[in-house]
């Protein structure tokens, strides 16, 4: 294996790793404080119309990306979808930041000592890290080595 396919095999498996933790976190973390996390998303000026929806489809689809990322065959997929769902996370706490005048906190555990603008620094970063995984997953013709890793 040449050295630089090592590294990109490092970089993916810390990434994919970062994000089973991110949203194993997370997902847990709305569980085990429901009703909370609940009337949180309830008082979003944006998801207000839909919390019922909310509250059970975030955490399922952070658990199912989680469970994508583990399964090498939908790593790239799953890349993909965090990185959707992080830019849709990433642009809803922009929207609440800039164009509402009540910010209400629906985030859990630890991200919920974070600011919101630390919060959104956060989430770029995943954006970022999720952008570079598909980067390093997409398939290439000469590199089939990295679709066969496995955590």
């Amino acid at each position: 294996m040449k050295p630089y396919l090592k590294y990109k095999n490092i970089v993916l498996e810390l990434i994919c790793l970062l994000f089973i933790l991110l949203f194993v976190y997370a997902a847990v973390s709305k569980f085990l404080v429901f009703d909370e996390f609940k009337i949180q998303v309830g008082q979003s000026p944006v998801l207000t119309a839909y919390t019922n929806w909310v509250v059970w489809i975030v955490p399922a689809i952070e658990i199912l990306i989680s469970l994508m990322l583990v399964i090498t065959q939908f790593r790239l997929s799953a890349l993909y979808a965090a990185f959707t769902l992080m830019v849709m996370f990433t642009s809803y706490i922009f929207i609440i930041l800039n164009f509402s005048d009540f910010v209400p906190c629906s985030c859990g555990g630890v991200l919920e000592k974070l600011s919101w603008t630390e919060h959104l620094i956060f989430n770029v970063i995943f954006v970022v890290l999720a952008f570079i995984g598909v980067l390093i997953l997409s398939p290439k013709k000469n590199d089939d080595t990295l679709k066969h890793t496995a955590i």
